[in-house]
């Protein structure tokens, strides 16, 4: 049976534009993203979680497709909450009611089949059988095996808090012939935020913690930077280049600096043409490459790459995990280690465990094996300092933990290849 998202691509790779986008919001595409949806995710304003939802599932489901057909359905306010990040900021999460991540979970399917076929290669953020490896893998061939000698860092200013409401709707109508189902679209971006009682309107920006804004992100910036990049300012370059995207984070990699300043140069002003800001504190022109000697490093999606050699002398990219991230994992890992230091002694450490299998996906790439293995060694007297605060009775040791530690912890591994 087709799912849902390939039959809508189907329609995609035949039509220019694509129509009668409503008829697949149904009892049945709702009830399927009813069944996948995670009832341990925190309530929205309604209040409802999946549970009760449940209850009187077909009955809420057929209301819920009689208002979106007579146009009374309005998709409340997100709930805005704050959750601590690893630098001690605040960032702002948005909570949708439940009804609204069943409406919005089809329609991402529906928009991912609509532009899966209509996207660039050079796009790897919030795609299918795409990852933040295959775009790591990306940048160090490119500047292993092609002529690169200077990469161009750029960093959007706040890029899903600024989306033009505006433009985003030119953008799906280029592509979508279905009235109603963009307006139901503009409706959730103009839905509004819910902030301890009180109601905020607005004007740009996409749904926080909707389904649906990561591909309308994708969307964006495949009209507003992707196909400016690809079909307009490659083929005006002097030299080789390169170009690759993960949600907002995007880079390029140069031949010739004249290009790569002069992309540099155009940047604010294309950017600007759809209401996007560059940060210049954080947009540069770095020498990098097998002709530079500087010893230059960039960071990207929490890697920082950096000029290495080859046990014979030769040049190669170095790869580790950024200093930045790092910090911040350390912090991370040192406050969830306080929060567990009276749980027993073995459900510590094999959830540990787990925290640190999951750094080793992320992070666990050819070459940062050091990284890896000094991480682990950080979480090992980590966890011996906390648990030597719990009491004197049965102080924990050196030799004490290191006879725990191979029981319930798994070695440091490199889990990605991005060599050949």
């Amino acid at each position: 049976m087709q799912t849902l998202t390939a039959i809508v691509r189907g329609l995609s790779e035949r039509y220019p534009k694509v129509q009668n986008l409503m008829r697949y919001i149904t009892v049945k595409s709702l009830k399927l993203a009813h069944k996948n949806a995670d009832g341990k995710k925190a309530k929205g304003i309604d209040g409802v979680t999946k549970e009760e939802y449940e209850q009187n599932l077909e009955e809420n489901l057929e209301n819920l497709i009689k208002r979106m057909k007579d146009f009374s359905y309005r998709p409340q306010p997100v709930r805005r909450v704050y959750i601590p990040k690893a630098n001690g900021k605040l960032r702002p999460l948005g909570i949708p009611a439940y009804e609204e991540k069943l409406v919005q979970a089809v329609m991402s399917d529906i928009l991912q089949g609509i532009y899966e076929p209509r996207f660039l290669d050079c796009s790897y953020g919030f795609r299918p059988d795409r990852d933040c490896h295959d775009v790591v893998k990306l940048i160090n061939d490119s500047l292993m095996r092609e002529n690169a000698n200077y990469v161009l860092e750029a960093d959007i200013k706040g890029f899903f808090d600024n989306v033009s409401h505006e433009w985003m709707m030119k953008f799906l109508e280029n592509d979508i012939d279905d009235k109603v189902f963009l307006r139901y679209i503009n409706r959730f971006l103009k839905a509004g935020v819910m902030e301890e009682g009180k109601l905020y309107e607005v004007d740009k920006g996409t749904p926080q913690g909707g389904l649906i804004s990561p591909v309308l992100a994708n969307v964006y910036l495949h009209y507003a930077l992707d196909m400016w990049i690809e079909k307009s300012v490659m083929s005006k370059l002097k030299g080789w280049a390169k170009y690759v995207r993960y949600a907002d984070d995007f880079l390029m990699v140069f031949q010739y600096e004249e290009d790569a300043v002069s992309v540099m140069n155009a940047l604010p002003g294309r950017l600007g043409k759809f209401k996007l800001e560059v940060a210049p504190e954080k947009t540069r022109v770095l020498p990098f490459g097998r002709n530079d000697r500087d010893n230059n490093s960039f960071d990207f999606l929490g890697f920082t790459f950096y000029e290495a050699k080859t046990r014979k002398g030769g040049f190669r990219v170095g790869i580790r995990t950024s200093s930045k991230k790092l910090k911040q994992k350390r912090k991370a890992l040192k406050q969830w280690a306080k929060e567990h230091m009276h749980d027993p002694v073995a459900n510590t450490l094999m959830r540990l465990d787990q925290k640190l299998r999951g750094h080793c996906q992320y992070y666990g790439v050819n070459g940062n094996f050091v990284s890896l293995r000094n991480f682990y060694y950080y979480a090992r007297c980590t966890m011996l300092k906390v648990l030597r605060r719990r009491g004197q009775k049965h102080r924990m040791t050196w030799a004490k933990m290191n006879e725990l530690w191979p029981m319930y912890i798994s070695r440091p591994t490199i889990m990605v290849q991005i060599w050949y």
